[in-house]
């Protein structure tokens, strides 16, 4: 997809004709993070293809131009939370990997891996380490007044209120630039030019804690799963036209079940091309997700795999 621009243009990077085996991208490869292998004696960039016109991206500015520092994409798997936080990271910093920082959370995250910890040396000695929060706060006052972005995924697997610590209370924009201690007694404020972008499945243990915290501090933007794209993700990938219909109706009739645990996204399509990866989509992912999901509903997955048979069902023409 080509990548249009309105307002900065990052420079191409040379050509590098002449050698006798070609790197291939991230893109060719299929990888959706938006980091790209940095060329000798030049600084990595961020690549990023998502359009000036696309509604994630124009929502992503307006809350940000509305005074939140932060803005959480909320939604099952497979609806695209970690490509769209990627994408509008490295678009918002203009390619610039000095201004984005890119990390997951997990159950076992605390404050000492994202605040500050102290670290083993020598000699049994310990020292004080800034961990991703006071890099990206160190960052962003020396890039400043350039836009600064620290994504975060996951959000929901640990408690934030936990790993943010004293810090949580001055995400707020009307906070910014107050000066407060953190538990070693580092004095820390933060930066106006530091924003930050968030993913989280709601269904995750931990989303009360989530809600509870960052209400005021972070707006979200709910990502549903999209029939257009998946749509589009078939029609790219030159599926049989009717094969793409029956796969669609499933989609959709799993977008209708009680249990919201079912409605998959579209991205779980993303490679699906003919009748083989289709099936082996669902025998070595989408089978092992619903049942985990229906596990005290078997009946619920009986009727689900009978409408997923359906997709390969085709009925022969009535003879005339």
């Amino acid at each position: 997809m080509g990548r249009r621009r309105i307002g900065f243009q990052p420079p191409r990077h040379p050509s590098r004709s002449g050698e006798h085996v070609r790197e291939l991208t991230g893109g060719e490869l299929g990888l959706r993070t938006p980091k790209q292998k940095a060329l000798p004696n030049q600084p990595e960039r961020l690549a990023w293809d998502i359009p000036d016109d696309d509604p994630c991206l124009i929502r992503v500015l307006s809350l940000f131009q509305d005074g939140f520092g932060g803005v959480i994409l909320s939604g099952p798997p497979g609806t695209s939370k970690t490509w769209y936080a990627e994408q509008i990271a490295a678009k918002l910093v203009g390619g610039e990997a000095e201004r984005a920082r890119f990390l997951q959370f997990h159950p076992s995250y605390q404050y000492e891996d994202f605040v500050e910890g102290y670290v083993p040396e020598k000699a049994g000695r310990f020292k004080l380490q800034d961990k991703h929060l006071l890099i990206m706060c160190k960052a962003a006052r020396r890039l400043a007044p350039k836009l600064c972005v620290l994504v975060i995924d996951e959000l929901s697997r640990c408690d934030p209120s936990r790993v943010f610590g004293e810090a949580l209370t001055y995400l707020e924009m009307r906070k910014r630039e107050q000066k407060f201690k953190l538990a070693s007694g580092t004095e820390l404020s933060m930066p106006m030019n530091l924003r930050f972008l968030a993913t989280m499945n709601p269904l995750d243990r931990g989303v009360d804690e989530v809600d509870a915290a960052m209400e005021r501090r972070f707006a979200k933007i709910e990502m549903k799963p999209d029939e257009a794209k998946l749509a589009q993700f078939l029609s790219r990938n030159r599926m049989d036209e009717g094969l793409a219909g029956r796969v669609i109706a499933f989609f959709r009739y799993l977008q209708k079940t009680q249990n919201p645990e079912c409605r998959v996204g579209h991205s779980y399509f993303i490679n699906a091309r003919d009748e083989a990866t289709l099936r082996r989509l669902w025998d070595h992912q989408l089978k092992f997700y619903l049942e985990k999901a229906l596990r005290l509903n078997p009946q619920d997955m009986e009727d689900i795999e009978r409408n997923w048979e359906a997709i390969f069902l085709v009925q022969e023409p009535k003879p005339e």
